[in-house]
């Protein structure tokens, strides 16, 4: 699975829509964060679904496992490809998510674990959350846990993928952020890469925001970022 994901970090309904409408030969899987998510709710889960749009719901659900098993029965309502949980939850948050997730005729979105944000330095890490040890091996153990709670993979910055897969197996998903142009602004990224430096670090799935919303030509930049990341001509 490799795919390009626009992260359509819009404060309302009316831009998100207007951004879309200029992909006139495309259906991007877009990405829905919180911004967005809590300023038009379910309802632009729904509209995006209708314009035939693959949706990444990025709410990053992290509290007690009750709360999050509730939470995601909720979601699981919605017609989502995939969404998200912060791994930092724990074991048992993991496993009541998936439960609360899975329907009654047993499928359910995909389900990924937040690792470290990629706006996470290891220094930051050490200082701020008083976790010690290297950042690829925190992401992994995280990772690790993810798997073995059932998770389908992570979100993790393309600098740990390989590691991820390397422990987890090559069909446990990475979702990479942190994404940049060679010629792009990092702005507040810590750990990131290019769309082709991915592809060869082992994503499956890129999350691109700025490079492609900001871009003077966003539809020209989408298709630069799958080229480089999917070789596509």
């Amino acid at each position: 699975m490799k795919d390009v994901i626009i992260a359509c970090d819009f404060a309302n309904a009316e831009a998100v829509y207007s951004f879309l409408d200029i992909f006139t030969e495309e259906k991007p899987f877009v990405k829905i964060g919180m911004e967005l998510f809590f300023a038009e709710g379910p309802a632009v889960v729904r509209e995006l679904k209708k314009r035939g749009h693959k949706i990444f719901l990025d709410l990053k659900l992290h509290d007690i496992p009750n709360t999050v098993r509730k939470a995601m029965e909720v979601l699981s309502r919605m017609d989502i490809d995939m969404c998200t949980l912060h791994v930092a939850g724990t074991y048992d948050m993991m496993e009541a998510a998936l439960e609360g997730l899975t329907r009654p005729d047993g499928t359910r979105p995909l389900l990924v674990g937040v690792t470290q944000l990629t706006s996470t330095s290891e220094e930051h890490m050490h200082n701020d959350l008083l976790i010690s040890g290297k950042m690829s091996d925190v992401v992994v153990h995280y990772a690790e846990n993810a798997h073995r709670a059932g998770l389908d993979g992570v979100v993790c910055s393309p600098l740990e993928a390989n590691a991820v897969k390397a422990k987890c197996g090559q069909n446990f998903l990475t979702v990479t952020p942190g994404i940049r142009f060679a010629d792009s602004i990092v702005g507040d990224q810590v750990r990131y890469a290019t769309p082709a430096q991915a592809q060869v670090l082992g994503s499956n799935l890129i999350v691109v925001g700025r490079p492609i919303i900001n871009a003077e030509d966003p539809v020209a930049a989408y298709r630069r970022c799958r080229r480089e990341f999917l070789n596509e001509e």
